[in-house]
């Protein structure tokens, strides 16, 4: 997307959406530097702009220069602290997967869509983390995750083909993944009819991921996904079976309203 994008998509604000579009960029590669080079070509800005741009964003504190380059700042927490904590579900994800005796043994994730991907909100590591398991803010693919999958076999089959028509938007992590929208399609039918998301290596040949959608509780909410890692060939059917289980529990109790006792007054 060029700059004369930007103006046709926003008129009103195009400085607005050049910025978020440069904090989107540092928060696909969390850890790696950006160059004022590097952003300005990755997002087709005039480098001068986005000189600009970086500076009053460095001045918000929602990124910081270092001598290499750009990585996002740390206001950028405080921003998305504030926003989980809207979430009830959040808070009370914690303490479910503490309080049961199979999650409290997993990595369990919460994530929610964003766009063709999904981002995680909270991580509970009950067990050893292995290579490519996510972190709180990280973003991957949504076809190659368990969580992916529950949240986009909620949608309707026009929403998935929107979502997919840039082919690359398919990211290929081992020879199981999904590389066509038809495919997808399939996998996303399935998951309904099975009423959980399975992922027998998508993202890693050695991970088996779990996930059950968690439905928005009200209008205007997203919906969530809840999931846990497997690592073959550690796992056993029964151990799926009992974490499914507790998944759909956790899932259950996640979907009802959190209820905040009322006020007692002494007489």
């Amino acid at each position: 997307m060029t700059d004369a994008d930007t103006e046709r998509g926003g008129a009103q604000a195009p400085a607005v959406l050049r910025a978020v579009r440069i904090l989107d960029l540092l928060a696909l590669t969390p850890g790696q530097v950006r160059t004022l080079t590097d952003i300005a070509r990755e997002l087709g800005i005039a480098k001068s702009s986005t000189s600009a741009l970086c500076a009053a964003l460095e001045q918000g504190g929602l990124v910081r220069r270092t001598e290499g380059g750009y990585l996002l700042g740390r206001r950028t927490v405080d921003i998305g602290s504030a926003y989980l904590a809207g979430f009830d579900q959040i808070r009370e994800f914690y303490r479910i997967c503490e309080e049961s005796p199979v999650l409290s043994r997993q990595l369990v994730q919460i994530a929610m869509l964003d766009g063709s991907r999904v981002l995680y909100l909270a991580v509970f590591e009950g067990r050893e983390r292995f290579p490519l398991s996510a972190s709180v803010g990280d973003r991957y693919p949504a076809s190659a995750t368990a969580v992916g999958t529950a949240l986009l076999a909620e949608l309707e089959p026009e929403q998935v083909e929107d979502l997919y028509r840039d082919p690359t938007a398919l990211v290929t992590f081992t020879d199981r993944s999904v590389t066509d929208l038809h495919a997808l399609q399939e996998r996303l039918s399935e998951t309904k009819r099975r009423g959980y998301a399975i992922d027998e290596g998508s993202l890693h040949v050695s991970v088996l991921g779990l996930a059950k959608l968690v439905p928005a509780a009200s209008s205007g909410q997203p919906s969530f996904a809840i999931g846990v890692s497997l690592v073959h060939p550690a796992d056993s059917e029964r151990e799926q079976e009992s974490v499914l289980a507790a998944l759909t529990q956790a899932a259950a109790e996640l979907e009802r309203p959190v209820l905040v006792p009322s006020p007692t007054f002494s007489q």
